[in-house]
């Protein structure tokens, strides 16, 4: 938890062989920072003092970076168990950004087929009941590696219905084939999950996810992007830094931010079209604190090859 952060100071000069390895390791990485987004998304005085501040913070201890990773669950259960089902709110406005779960599928002439998905990092069901409830040829499998979150989910009113199916499931490491048929699903949504994975267990979360997917089936995806307004105050207050565009909340929960560049990367090396990825721009205004805050997401579709 973060109130065991006093301890954690950025590696000093005088640190240890492995510390200073992986301290130079991030250092390096963070040379991608200075890839510039397009003008339209950020303006270069806003980007210019974005990378600044970012650029300027450092990655906490090594045994701490370790001990966030390692606790990753146990840290969104307790999350879980602390906020119930009343941090987020319903997602509505899914079918506006991804139209593909209102369409019907159709297949031997006339006839209607379920269409089976899967949310991946369910938490408590805000993706999942707007979007049986929009349409009803869907079939809904549901996972995340938080149990709280999942029994909240089972507990809801339309769970009984039959066309939910919420399980248990660590993304980097539990086979979903062990719930859900190989080649099953026609489409997948990953709604702000995989900035909660380290880089590193990126590429083994993806891999475990096509398994289950047909060819020509879609992942729906949004996430953080970096120069976040939530990345700079990440990096102006440091201790909160993990390793490049990895930050620690302070309830010990992880937030990655990310690029264009670094998920058409990942997805397309994991055996997926790209056919769309790119940057939204919101901007939230705090009327009461008189704020402005530019928020930035990733949004994009991932076909399987």
């Amino acid at each position: 938890m973060a109130q065991e952060q006093p301890s954690q100071d950025p590696v000093a000069p005088g640190a240890g062989a492995e510390e200073q390895q992986q301290l130079s390791s991030i250092e390096v990485r963070q040379v991608r920072l200075q890839q510039p987004l397009p003008a339209s998304i950020i303006s270069p005085e806003k980007l210019e003092y974005a990378q600044g501040v970012i650029s300027k913070d450092k990655a906490i201890k090594p045994f701490w970076v370790n001990k966030y990773k390692n606790e990753a669950a146990k840290n969104w259960d307790r999350f879980y168990k602390r906020n119930e089902t009343r941090f987020y709110k319903d997602r509505h406005w899914i079918e506006r950004e991804f139209s593909i779960f209102g369409e019907k599928a159709t297949a031997d002439g006339d006839n209607e087929r379920t269409i089976n998905c899967l949310e991946i990092g369910c938490g408590v069901g805000n993706f999942i009941f707007p979007v049986l409830d929009l349409n009803k040829r869907l079939f809904m499998y549901a996972c995340d590696f938080a149990p709280h979150a999942i029994e909240l989910v089972k507990q809801h009113e339309d769970y009984p219905q039959g066309r939910c199916s919420a399980f248990v499931c660590d993304l980097t490491k539990d086979p979903l084939t062990d719930t859900i048929p190989a080649g099953s699903l026609d489409i997948v949504s990953s709604i702000f999950v995989l900035s909660a994975i380290p880089a590193e267990k990126l590429e083994a979360a993806v891999r475990n996810i096509k398994e289950v997917m047909k060819p020509g089936g879609m992942i729906c995806f949004r996430d953080y992007a970096v120069y976040d307004a939530a990345q700079v105050k990440f990096s102006s207050n440091p201790g909160h830094m993990l390793d490049t565009n990895l930050y620690v909340r302070q309830d010990g929960t992880m937030s990655h931010f990310f690029s264009v560049e670094q998920m058409t990367e990942l997805f397309e090396k994991e055996g997926f079209r790209v056919e769309e990825c790119g940057y939204v721009h919101r901007e939230t205004i705090n009327r009461a604190m008189d704020l402005s805050l530019d928020r930035r997401f990733l949004q994009a579709k991932f076909v399987k090859l």
